[in-house]
């Protein structure tokens, strides 16, 4: 068996849209890709409202918990890194293991949208976005996993 592709998603405060990734990646990915998920500023739990929208597609929650990139600094080897927040995008990234890509896949912060179903519907949006950037990374050849100008490619859809 070949080894899993490893995928850390970055954002400043993992609470939201880098923790959607790594779930949507680990439930996709089918042990072919596993996900990941850090912060530069950790906020210490995800955003309730994304595991509840994880939890309405489908996916399990208690696997998930907010936590800093420094954690990755040592240990398993990334092969892509995806900053999914502008703000983490503009970071110095601590150095990660392995000889990773990195790529820039924004997404607006569904955390602070007043009001409540207005919030609830952008976690709906970036679920949507998250995935179809992740089934279209899952779709790629083999050897364009690590060709930067294909991953970056992927930033491109819009859900």
């Amino acid at each position: 068996m070949t080894k899993p592709i490893n995928v850390l998603f970055l954002c400043t405060g993992n609470s939201a849209r880098s923790i959607l990734s790594e779930a949507l990646m680990n439930d996709l990915g089918q042990g072919r890709f596993l996900g990941w998920s850090a912060g530069s500023h950790p906020s210490g739990a995800p955003h309730p409202d994304g595991l509840k929208e994880l939890s309405k597609r489908g996916h399990r929650t208690d696997l998930y918990r907010s936590k800093s990139w420094d954690e990755f600094t040592q240990g398993a080897e990334m092969d892509i890194v995806v900053t999914v927040c502008d703000n983490a995008a503009n970071e110095v990234c601590p150095v990660f293991p392995g000889g990773h890509v990195k790529v820039h896949w924004p997404a607006h912060d569904p955390a602070h949208i007043e009001p409540l179903e207005a919030r609830q519907q952008a976690f709906a949006e970036v679920y949507d976005l998250c995935r179809a950037r992740i089934e279209a990374l899952i779709a790629l050849p083999p050897k364009a996993i690590s060709d930067k100008a294909a991953l970056q490619a992927i930033a491109e859809i819009k859900a």
